[in-house]
């Protein structure tokens, strides 16, 4: 039996989701999105650090709120070369770096400076070593710097648990091309429609949620959840625990969906 690649095609997924799915109007509700969860009515004078910038799409969003500097890495190449894509299309500002790095490497983060806000939504949970990642974030933050991530929320998933998904993700990660389309399939049979296919009407408003709630796409979404490997859960009493030992303030923890939101300020 072949083994799954040690790392899903994020940067792939990426790629077809600005190719299919960019606008304005994404960038537009990711912007008030990101505001939002800050709690700032925008990021003028503000530096933002983007760790695994994925689409680029809320490194564009932070542009749009005014940020003064931007600075957007992924480990993915197809990654940054789609947030380059996305910097091209509003004049290559000087002020908006991308670069191609990890959170895990030592090395390239010796040329990363500090921010006002550091953002890794989703992100940190695929690096395979997720507490690591969330350690080296922490040098980032400046005085009063606040810190949102997002990750995979262990205690939510109860039926199925995260043992099922977690093993879910290496088939399909085995798979070729026709059994991914059979497992998305199966996954929106069984989880989206509930076995019922009249459900097929609610699914077309939940894909519109899709787009006002974050900019996001359903299909994007739903294989980035099957694909995304390597990949860890993470407790909310740990990162509770983490924050503390850090000396972090959770100053909002939004729950309910498969990853958890949370906000994190300097104590």
């Amino acid at each position: 039996m072949t083994q799954p690649s040690s790392h899903f095609e994020f940067g792939k997924n990426w790629s077809d989701f600005i190719k299919r799915n960019f606008s304005e109007e994404r960038v537009d509700v990711s912007r008030r999105h990101l505001l939002d969860f800050l709690q700032l009515q925008d990021l003028k004078g503000k530096s933002f650090l983007d760790i695994g910038c994925g689409s680029g799409l809320h490194s564009l969003a932070a542009l749009r709120a005014g940020a003064a500097r931007i600075f957007s890495f992924d480990y993915d190449m197809d990654s940054v070369k789609t947030t380059q894509m996305l910097r091209g299309f509003v004049g290559n500002p000087q002020y908006w770096e991308i670069t191609q790095g990890s959170i895990l490497d030592k090395e390239f983060l010796r040329n990363v400076e500090p921010a006002d806000i550091v953002y890794s939504w989703g992100v940190l949970h695929h690096t395979g070593s997720m507490w690591e990642a969330m350690d080296n974030c922490v040098p980032f933050l400046k005085e009063n710097g606040l810190l949102y991530i997002a990750l995979y929320d262990y205690d939510i998933q109860v039926n199925p648990t995260p043992e099922f998904w977690l093993d879910v993700k290496k088939k399909y990660n085995r798979a070729n091309w026709i059994g991914r389309r059979a497992w998305e399939f199966w996954y929106i049979w069984n989880f989206i429609l509930k076995k019922k296919w009249w459900n097929s009407f609610a699914l077309l408003g939940k894909k519109g949620n899709y787009t006002r709630s974050r900019g996001m796409a359903f299909y994007t979404d739903v294989v980035d959840w099957l694909g995304g490997w390597p990949m860890e859960f993470a407790k909310r009493a740990d990162v509770k625990a983490w924050a503390e030992r850090h000396q972090l303030a959770i100053r909002i923890m939004t729950t309910g969906a498969a990853n958890t939101e949370y906000l994190f300020v300097k104590k």
